[in-house]
């Protein structure tokens, strides 16, 4: 008989130790380590099978590649956040905060896919009734759709091999558990074996499997990160809970773009698909205000028009404030100095507080001018000339770098009808866009200088 090992498991990081310690020696955090006892398991060869069929050595050149078939969710905007669909054996690992409609879009994906092939839907969090009054609500023609009310993975996989679905979703990932181990549904263990049975199963039987994830309270995928490593694509849900918009970003994605952003509107019908998301960023002011620059920003493939909005006020208190909403926080700071010493603007005595309009996150450095512009404009509470839009890198010498992709960030504004682009000088478009003026320029003083000249 086997004999059962006894372990302590971190439930932040995953390190394993033979004895309970208040601190955990791989993240270091306290009182994170839980009793998993659990017996070696069974070796059997439909766990261990490889994925190839053979384990000979290769050439590279003699390996025929093939663009991979995709099959396309019925969501134009999911498809666009995936790479044009789902891929054969690929898996998907889709998180965000609780309520923001990670289970209603899958649902509705579903439903469109159900007119033309099998799907299987495996639900651990709700029961089948509360499913189907979900279907009923959105009013989703789901007949053909598969419903599979369990948690055990052994029996998931059971029916995954039987039915042979085209499709298969997983609600979620945290609910499901192996009857190999003792530790409970959602624990380290168990989520990373779970999900290592569901990825081998896809691969080897061509199943595509979509795969729902909790996040902690820091917005991080929960369980252990090996978790992200093992599937295909990452997706993550943004988007405040209160606002009717939800942001869908491709954080990793092996069949297509990362950083591909698709942008929902949430509906008493579910979720619906934005064909101008631009307009979502951008504030309707009756009239010009200070502080709001518009930049152009690059999403994936998808170019966006984004206002940044600043506001600069006197310090009530020996150290300013420093604070940016949707952009990165410690490039605040760096910026300001920058301003300081290559342009002689000094905010040592102000309050500055930064914010990218409609929830949306901007990491791309592009954004340096269009904040500074924009903490300039509410500085000397003086409104940027109509139309302006911008972007480019600032660096530490006071020089403004180029961003990749200028010509699809250009004509994205003159679509929507800006008439001026303060851009980098290596961004300068080689022939005349119509009806948008292009001031290229090399340094941070040049950009305030042709903002006077308006």
């Amino acid at each position: 008989m086997s004999k059962i090992k006894t372990r302590y498991v971190c439930q932040s990081c995953g390190a394993v130790s033979p004895k309970w310690l208040g601190q955990c020696s791989g993240c270091q955090a306290w009182n994170t380590l839980e009793e998993s006892r659990e017996t070696p398991l069974d070796a059997s060869p439909s766990r261990f099978t490889p994925l190839a069929g053979s384990a000979e050595i290769q050439r590279l050149s003699d390996v025929q590649a093939q663009e991979m078939p995709r099959l396309p969710t019925g969501v134009a905007e999911f498809d666009r956040v995936l790479g044009g669909g789902l891929v054969a054996g690929a898996v998907v690992l889709i998180g965000g905060d609780p309520g923001i409609g990670k289970s209603t879009l899958l649902l509705q994906a579903l439903a469109h896919m159900s007119q033309s092939a099998r799907v299987l839907y495996v639900t651990g969090e709700e029961s089948a009734q509360q499913v189907a009054l979900r279907a009923k609500r959105l009013e989703l023609s789901s007949s053909d759709v598969d419903l599979l009310p369990e948690i055990r993975v052994e029996v998931i996989e059971s029916h995954l091999t039987s039915r042979a679905p085209a499709v298969a979703v997983i609600d979620s990932i945290q609910t499901i558990y192996s009857s190999a181990l003792s530790s409970a549904p959602g624990s380290v263990s168990q989520v990373r074996e779970c999900a290592a049975q569901l990825t081998r199963l896809a691969k080897q039987t061509g199943i595509p499997m979509v795969l729902i994830g909790h996040v902690t309270k820091d917005g991080a995928l929960a369980g252990p990160r090996v978790l992200e490593h093992m599937v295909d694509t990452v997706l993550y849900f943004e988007g405040d809970t209160h606002s009717s918009f939800r942001l869908v970003r491709a954080i990793k994605n092996r069949f297509g773009a990362v950083n591909e952003l698709g942008v929902f509107a949430m509906t008493d019908r579910g979720l619906k698909g934005v064909a101008n998301p631009s307009a979502l960023f951008l504030s309707q002011h009756q009239q010009q205000v200070a502080g709001s620059c518009v930049m152009a920003t690059q999403e994936g493939s998808r170019p966006l028009l984004v206002e940044v909005q600043a506001l600069v006020d006197a310090a009530h208190v020996p150290n300013p404030r420093r604070l940016a909403l949707g952009l990165e926080g410690h490039r605040l700071a760096m910026l300001l100095a920058v301003l300081h010493r290559h342009a002689g603007v000094s905010t040592s005595d102000q309050d500055v507080f930064v914010n990218a309009v409609g929830g949306v996150r901007i990491a791309e450095p592009a954004a340096d001018l269009p904040i500074l512009l924009a903490i300039l404009s509410s500085l000397r509470d003086r409104p940027l000339p109509v139309g302006l839009v911008a972007f480019g890198e600032v660096g530490l010498a006071g020089e403004v770098r180029p961003a990749p992709r200028g010509q699809e960030r250009l004509k994205e504004a003159a679509k929507l009808g800006f008439s001026m682009a303060i851009i980098p000088a290596a961004n300068a478009p080689k022939h005349a866009i119509e009806g948008l003026k292009v001031v290229p320029i090399h340094r941070l003083q040049d950009a305030i200088d042709a903002i006077r000249a308006v």
